[in-house]
């Protein structure tokens, strides 16, 4: 493993006191995944953007957008016609959190409620 640098450090700090900012980046980090696999399945078939367009009956601009992730709000039902679409699956999974974290989401839900 690499050793980390005096930014990670502090980029390590800035996302442990600020839980908002560390679940942002998550999920931001989780997006590009889907998109960076989208593209490496696509390659692996041997497909152009065009031919993967053909594929899915769009254009080669959307999947340009779809693969940068500037398409926002990516559904679920247009990621299992993409997968399908290269061959591939999509699995979803529901995780539990940390004791610390479902106690800092049931306080958000009980925040909203009230």
């Amino acid at each position: 493993m690499a050793k980390k640098t005096a930014f990670m450090d502090w980029i390590d700090g800035q996302l442990e006191a600020d839980p908002k900012l560390a679940r942002d980046v998550d999920e931001l980090l989780s997006e590009m995944r889907i998109e960076q696999e989208l593209v490496a399945l696509r390659e692996r078939r041997g497909l152009s953007q065009r031919d993967f367009a053909k594929l899915l009956g769009t254009s080669q601009p959307y999947v340009a957008k779809l693969e940068s992730g500037r398409i926002k709000n990516l559904g679920v039902r247009t990621l299992l016609k993409c997968a399908t679409a290269l061959g591939g699956r999509v699995t979803l999974r529901i995780e539990p959190q940390r004791e610390a974290k479902v106690a800092r989401s049931r306080a958000r839900v009980h925040r909203r409620v009230a």
